[in-house]
This record gives C-alpha cells, structure tokens and sequence, in this order.
C-alpha cells in the first residue's frame, strides 16, 4: 500500500535519529561522568593537599609558640593541626587505594612522620629546643611540604589530563554529531528523491495519459508499476480510457449514421433547405437548394424578401413561421414562376457552437393555384347566386304583403319558411364574399384611432338589446392603463359582433356575458368576450376557427363561417385569436391586436 511505501521510505530517518540520539547521550553521560568523577576526586585531593600543608605549616606554628614558652597552649595547637593532618591524610590515602597517588602518599607519610618524632621531642622536654633539633624539625617539615607539594602538583596534572580528555571527548562528540547530521541530511535527501521519485513518476505519467485523453488520444493506457493505491488509480484510469474509447467508437458510428440519414434525408427532400452561419455563410445546401440558388434573385446572397426574417432570427433566436399566403416568395426557376413559404428556424447548441438558421421554403405553387382557383370559384359562385337570390328574395315579400291578392294560411307559412331560407342563404352569401376579399386582400382596412373604453361601450350597447331579450346581462371591464388603439372599426365591430351573438346564443338564460379589453406583452392588447355557456371540448377548440366547421353535438344552427371571418379581419390587423374553454365552465374567445 502507498501508507506503507510511505513509512518505510521514512523508516531509515527515523533510526537513524534514534541511533544519533542514543550516540549523543552516551557520549555526554561519559563526558559528564569523567567531569564530575575529575573534578570532584581532584577537587577533594586539592582541598586535602592545602589542609595537609596548612596543618604542617600550623604545627611548625606551635613549636614557636612552644619554644617562647607557651608549652601548654602549643601542645593544644600542635595536636589539633597533627589530628587535622592525619585526617586528611588519611582520607587521601583511602581515595588512592589502588592508584598513582600511593607512592606520593607513602613520601608524604614519611615526612610527616620524621617531622612528627622530631617536633614531639621538644615540646615533650618542656620547650628545650636547641639548634640541632630545631634545623632537623625545619628539614623535616620542608620535606613534608615538599611531598606534599608534589602530590599537589601530581593531581594539578591530573586534573589538566582530564581536561584534556574531556576536551577530546567533546571533540569527538561535536564532530561525530557534525557527520551524523551530515550523513542525516544527505540520507534525507537521498530518500526523498527516491520517495518522491517513486510517487511523482507514476503521476506524471498519469498526468502525461491525462493531458493526451483531453486532446483525443484515447489509445494511451497507464503502466501499472505497482499494487498500492497508485497502481489502483492507474488500473482505474486505463478502465476509463477503455470506456472512452469504446463510446467514442459507438458515438463516431452514430455520428456517421446520423450524417448518412440526414445527408438521405437531404437530399430526398424536395423542398429547398439552406443552413446558413451566423455570418450568412451557406453552410448546408440540399439539392433542391442547390438548384434555388442558381436563381438570379440568390446571386448576391439571401434575396431581400428573407433578409430581414433571417436577420431577426439571427438576432433573436426566435423561430419566423408565416402562415398566410401573403407572405409567399415567388422566384422564377427554368422559366417557370414557384411560390414558397418560406419557414426560417434558430438552430444551434453550445455543445457544438453552432449558430445559425435553417431556412425552408415550403413549395406552395400548386397550393397557392388551387386556393385561388378555390377563392375565385366561390367568390364567383356567391356573386352569381347572389343576384337571382335577391330577385327571389324580394318576390317572397311582395307575396307577403299580398301584393297579388290574398294568401291561404298554407301559403303564408310556405311564404314566409322560404323568406327565412332565403335571408340565410344571402347572409351565407355575403359572409363567402366578405371571406374571399378577406383572404385575397382586395378588402382593404381604413384603420383610425378609436378609445378602448369608447369602442367596447359602443359593443356592449349596441348587443344589449339582443342579451336582455335572451334574459342575459352584460358587462364591460377596460383596464385603466389602456387608451387607443388604431383599427378598422367596421371590420372589428363584424368580430365583437359575431363573438358577442356566439356567447349570447350558447349562454344560459340567466347568464352573464363580460367584454373585456387588458394589456398583453410584447405591446398588444387582448380584446375578448367571456360567457357562461356549455363550453367546448378539448379536441374540438384547434378546429373551431376553420371553414364550416361546427362542433359535434351542437343544437343551434349555423354556417360555421362567422368565426372564420373573424380570425381573417383579425390576422389582417396583425394580430391573433383564440379560445380558451372548460366544458360546464364556459368560454372565453380572445384577440391580440397591436396597439398601435
């Protein structure tokens, strides 16, 4: 294990400071022991060699005082510095037992004692001191202090000799700690390379197989070079690695895949489709693109018809999805005049950094011939039926005012079920026509600005009658902030018409009906009438504002073209409508008009 590496790496360190320690202490218990055993024996040998001589000296002292007749107080002297003498004589001689110092001692003894026989002779005759004895007891104590003196100078010797040791051991001592921590610092330098060499090789190693994984380079595995936790990390890298590499080759064969099915399904696309960079590069162009762009509308780049929708696109992110034929493109192609929707999507990721659009054009050519086949026929169809409807229609009121005598009870009721048929057919008549000019643009608006507040009260007024006879009320709600907003007044009041007729003709007797007006984001306003009705199912509200279309189940007759015309006048405003509806709840049919 790496902890293990670890410690034994750091094991040699730690003995050898165990052992240097061990030497050092040693060393300084012997030197302590040879300094204190030195001085304290030396000590105590001076000491005893200074007494002894100060006795001897003290005892030559009593024989003058003896010999000026003082015999008593000089016996007194004299045995006391003999005793002190002998005393420390003796101690010496029991320290030296066995050394160098015996011989020494042995002189010292001999002189003591001639001068001790020569001094108690006199003082033993009372004071009689003559010439002869007097120089012989000055011999013998010059003796005395002479062997005493050498003992002396031989511990003074001494002690210079275990100075002199002591100084060697310290020698020895503050060198062989110097090279210890000599060797201790190279050994440590010399472990931590090696320590250090051992773990931050694999890890470079690591980090190299790190650094070439990041640029791609799945191929490069890690040595494993041990069983500790850095051969585990390598074990685990290379795991990784393999990992990698076999997602790298699942996703390199899905990518080719992928680019294979979308360059299919490019190229089998029939309608135009240009990826386009955010510096209007052509990145990606299918065939059909390919050969729209040798248009000559396409030679100077996006033709200015998509310029600014893709520039928006660009700019916002926001998907440019028109609806209306009158946002189609035409280009001529092989002499040959094709109309497209063009449909422009934000694309792109932060995965790849890609940001761009896609612009399609949808081929509306043959769409865009039927629809005006079909508007044309229909507008030509109701303009034909409506003169003779009109004529047929008058000739049942001139009947019903008995222009042309009397009618049976029979005839009457016939009379007036056609006179009824007939208003129906013309309004059905007069909406197809309304609705043809609507989606032709032939109808134009004449927008002005009107009051909010003013434009729904006359709304509500206007209804009014019609709610009250049906037992309903009505209700008007215009939030403060609102004020104008520029419209075509005839053509809005056919929308509040139609949705306010709806709410009313579904609603319940005693049911209430709101107009409202509120701000809406992005700077429009939201019209819209709120009833209290039955409601519409879910799956019927994406078709509700188509032509003819009526909801399953419903009781009350219609054509189904009023909401129709209302989403077209809507649309030509520039805004958008919608319903929202709970079944047993109610509906609430709205519109965003712009405000100004």
């Amino acid at each position: 294990m790496l902890r293990t590496r670890l410690y034994l790496g750091l094991l040699p360190l730690l003995l050898l400071f165990i052992v240097v320690c061990a030497a050092a202490t040693l060393l300084y218990r012997d030197l302590a022991r040879l300094i204190d055993r030195n001085i304290r024996t030396n000590y105590r040998a001076m000491i005893s060699c200074y007494e002894m001589r100060e006795a001897a000296t003290f005892m030559a002292g009593a024989l003058s005082t003896a010999q000026r007749g003082d015999i008593i107080t000089a016996k007194q002297a004299y045995a006391e510095q003999r005793a002190r003498f002998q005393r420390n004589f003796f101690e010496q001689s029991v320290a030296s037992v066995g050394t160098s110092r015996t011989p020494l001692l042995e002189k010292v003894d001999a002189a003591f004692t001639q001068l001790d026989e020569l001094a108690r002779v006199p003082l033993d005759r009372g004071g009689d001191f003559s010439i002869a004895s007097l120089h012989e007891t000055e011999t013998s104590l010059f003796r005395t202090l002479k062997a005493v003196e050498t003992l002396t100078q031989r511990d003074f010797a001494d002690v210079q000799e275990a100075s002199e040791r002591s100084a060697r051991l310290a020698r020895l001592s503050i060198n062989f700690l110097f090279f210890a921590m000599v060797g201790a610092i190279l050994l440590s330098l010399y472990l931590s390379y090696r320590l250090a060499r051992s773990l931050l090789q694999p890890l470079q190693v690591l980090k190299a197989s790190a650094a070439a994984l990041g640029e791609g380079q799945l191929d490069r595995d890690v040595p494993v070079t041990s069983a500790d936790e850095l051969g585990d990390l390598a074990r685990t890298f290379n795991i990784m690695a393999s990992k990698l590499r076999v997602y790298r080759d699942a996703m390199a064969e899905r990518v080719t895949r992928a680019r294979r099915t979308m360059e299919a399904t490019l190229t089998s696309t029939p309608d135009p489709l240009f990826v386009i960079g955010r510096d209007g590069r052509h990145e990606v162009r299918n065939p059909a693109a390919e050969t729209l762009a040798a248009a000559p509308e396409w030679g100077e780049g996006v033709p200015a018809a998509l310029a600014e929708p893709l520039r928006q696109v660009l700019a916002t992110g926001v998907h440019y999805l028109p609806a209306g034929y009158d946002q189609v493109v035409t280009f001529r192609i092989d002499r040959e005049e094709r109309h497209f929707l063009p449909r422009i999507l934000a694309i792109g990721d932060e995965l790849t950094g890609f940001g761009g659009a896609a612009l399609i054009l949808q081929d509306v050519t043959k769409f865009r011939l039927l629809d005006d086949v079909k508007s044309n026929l229909v507008s030509t169809v109701s303009h034909e039926l409506k003169t003779p409807l009109t004529s047929l229609r008058m000739a049942v009121y001139l009947l019903l005012e008995k222009s042309f005598g009397p009618l049976t009870e029979k005839q009457h009721d016939l009379l007036e079920t056609a006179r009824d048929d007939s208003e129906r057919l013309l309004r059905i008549i007069n909406n197809l026509l309304d609705l043809s000019r609507l989606e032709s643009g032939v109808s134009a608006l004449h927008r002005r600005t009107v009051a909010v507040a003013a434009l729904l009260d006359d709304m509500a007024r206007e209804m009014k009658p019609i709610v009250e006879a049906a037992g309903q009320t009505i209700g008007v709600i215009v939030h403060p902030s609102l004020s104008t907003v520029s419209v075509d007044p005839e053509r809005i009041r056919h929308v509040f018409i139609n949705l306010l007729t709806n709410a009313s003709k579904y609603s319940t007797e005693d049911g209430r009906i709101t107009l409202y007006g509120e701000p809406a984001a992005d700077g429009f306003i939201r019209f819209g009438v709120r009833d209290s009705g039955p409601g519409i199912p879910e799956d019927s509200l994406p078709f509700i504002f188509e032509k003819f279309y009526r909801v399953h189940g419903q009781e009350k007759k219609g054509a189904g073209l009023g909401l129709t015309i209302a989403r077209e006048i809507v649309v030509a405003h520039g805004g958008s409508i919608a319903c929202i509806s709970t079944l047993g709840e109610g509906s609430d049919f709205y519109f965003l008009l712009p405000e100004t």
